[in-house]
């Protein structure tokens, strides 16, 4: 049977990245790329208008923007919450990454063999449903359970946003779509601490977690034009005993694994970030709760830059180079900062500037490093993409537990961690191997 004809896919897969064919594929229209990539003969011409238009990227952008936006929008309250409930508030912060985690195993199996948008609709209710819990709770212990809660629902999100990229994009086409992705997923962490240091001026850190319940709803709804992106040909039977097998060798798949850990040791220093700087910033160097959101807001502009950026250097270079490049500045970053740290030099401003820098090259590092991860693994993207989240952002459950039981209030434990797990890093993409176009 000849391609194109009744009852076979329409396979065109592209060339490596960088090269003329890749670049003449890259100028074809939007129709044609998700034809000739999503490899699913049932597909209307409706649902290629969908996929290459404004509103499927913001809903997914939307999806990518979860993580980010139950944590990022309450920052400036843990001080406050801290004293209220008279605990660690870092510590909700550690219990929504372990149920990020460990739910992502769960759901990748099941988002390969029964689609993508039911285990979506799924976990946006379990979301809204663990946001109310965190906003009636009265102790530190109840926001630790509620949030685990809200992240099995929350997890689905980034991880199934980038299984459907996978589904109707190959390799660089996934790496351009996903550097745009954190564009738009970034204006979360811009707005989500200004608004929620606004909230707290006005109101209490309950009504934070409310207004969370509140988005839950709203992208329940918006799934609804969302189309299947994996066909029924495409999945795989779901057992638990498949489950393991398909991690164990994703596990063992070397090039899959130096492009996941590179983004796994890089959130390690993310979530320092993001544990640390609220007591650092706001109990530490006396920033105003409302002023912390702007210098946070301050470090995704240079996420933004870097993702718009990217979307044309992955047509020019190979991605492990770029990830080379990128790691690199990020651990310099980081070594300047712990010699500004250690010797007491340029006090706030250079901290900020250090992690301006850092933060900026997340933007290369997460779709760059995701899209090539997922390229190796393409039958099986869903287990691969929660296996990518999974370590991705549980990966922060070392930092915030560094930051809870050593961070005395001050710099230097979280500047630490950063360096040591930017190095990790780096040294992730360097060294002998085969090379990846």
């Amino acid at each position: 049977m000849k391609p194109g004809t009744a009852g076979c896919p329409i396979v065109l897969r592209q060339p490596r990245d960088g090269t003329p064919g890749d670049r003449a594929m890259n100028r074809s229209s939007g129709k044609e790329r998700i034809l000739g990539t999503m490899n699913n003969s049932k597909i209307t011409n409706n649902d290629a208008k969908v996929v290459t238009g404004a509103l499927f990227m913001s809903i997914l952008g939307a999806l990518m923007a979860f993580t980010s936006l139950s944590t990022d929008i309450y920052l400036p309250a843990l001080p406050a919450m801290a004293r209220e409930l008279n605990g660690d508030a870092e510590l909700t912060i550690t219990g929504f990454l372990i149920g990020f985690a460990f739910a992502q195993l769960i759901w990748g199996p099941i988002s390969d063999s029964i689609g993508r948008k039911v285990p979506l609709f799924i976990g946006m209710l379990i979301f809204a449903a663990g946001a109310a819990g965190c906003a009636l709770s009265q102790s530190i212990g109840q926001i630790v359970l509620w949030r685990v809660v809200q992240a099995f629902g929350a997890c689905t999100g980034p991880m199934l946003a980038r299984a459907m990229i996978r589904d109707l994009f190959s390799r660089t086409q996934a790496a351009q779509k996903l550097s745009t992705l954190m564009i738009i997923m970034a204006i979360a962490p811009i707005v989500g601490p200004l608004l929620g240091g606004q909230i707290i001026k006005v109101s209490s850190w309950h009504s934070i977690f409310w207004l969370l319940t509140g988005i839950g709803a709203v992208m329940f709804v918006s799934l609804f034009r969302l189309p299947e992106t994996l066909p029924g040909e495409k999945r795989v039977p779901a057992s638990l005993k498949r489950a393991f097998i398909n991690y164990y060798h994703l596990l063992r798949h070397k090039v899959f694994m130096r492009f996941t850990l590179c983004v796994t040791f890089y959130y390690v220093a993310v979530y320092a970030f993001v544990a640390g700087s609220p007591r650092i910033y706001i109990s530490y160097f006396g920033v105003d709760p409302q002023h912390y959101g702007w210098l946070f807001a301050l470090n995704i502009v240079g996420v933004m830059t870097l993702s718009f950026f990217n979307r044309y250097l992955v047509l020019r270079f190979p991605l492990r180079r770029l990830l080379q490049i990128a790691s690199a500045i990020a651990l310099l970053a980081m070594a300047a900062m712990t010699v500004f740290v250690r010797a007491e030099l340029y006090g706030l401003p250079g901290i900020v500037a250090m992690v301006f820098l850092f933060f900026s090259m997340n933007g290369i590092v997460a779709a760059t490093s995701t899209a090539a991860a997922l390229d190796e693994v393409p039958h099986i993207a869903g287990s691969a993409s929660a296996l990518i989240g999974s370590l991705q952002y549980g990966s922060g459950i070392i930092s915030s537990l560094l930051i809870a039981v050593f961070g005395k209030g001050t710099p230097w434990t979280m500047t630490v961690i950063m360096l040591l797990f930017s190095a990790a890093a780096f040294l992730s993409v360097v060294g002998k191997g085969r090379k990846y176009a």
